[in-house]
């Protein structure tokens, strides 16, 4: 089994914000945050909604490459169970997400830096709920451990052999 990967703390002092994406469906989820929108309630910033045509349409590599580019946290928002326009689209999405969910405990990242939920165009108010619990979540946990440091120039690293 693999050393879980460990999170660097943040001093209290430090403004660090979590990087958020929130993959939304076209029919529900990014309708509920287009009516939030036109509703002029608040959100945090630091969430970039991703509009996708459906959950299902968003493959394991979309949510991993994401996470190993350095995003704290995903909020996977989708269609009600039940609702979905293409069928089973939301299905294989929460199937997708508790699949990487279980991966990131395995390696140590921690499973609440993806979560799925299902809303209808109509629930701007538990839109804005979700986005709010998730940058809670994400903040409380730190900044991902995935996330690549600061790079070094070329410049530096040859100095610093000579």
């Amino acid at each position: 089994m693999t050393a879980p990967v460990t999170t660097p703390p943040v001093a209290p002092s430090t403004l660090w914000e979590p990087e958020i994406i929130a993959f939304c469906c076209n029919y529900c989820a990014y309708a509920a945050a287009d009516l939030a929108g036109s509703k002029r309630m608040q959100y945090p910033v630091n969430v970039r909604i991703i509009h996708a045509p459906c959950t299902g349409k968003i493959e394991m590599e979309h949510i991993l490459d994401a996470f190993l580019k350095g995003i704290d946290g995903i909020l996977v928002a989708g269609c009600l169970e039940g609702g979905c326009h293409f069928l089973e689209g939301n299905l294989r999405a929460r199937k997708r997400t508790d699949r990487i969910r279980e991966m990131l405990a395995e390696i140590g990242v921690g499973d609440e830096r993806l979560k799925m939920v299902n809303l209808s165009a109509a629930m701007a108010p538990t839109f804005v709920e979700s986005v709010q619990q998730m940058v809670d979540t994400v903040k409380a946990l730190g900044p991902s451990p995935l996330k690549e440091s600061e790079p070094r120039e070329e410049s530096q690293h040859l100095e610093s052999e000579g």
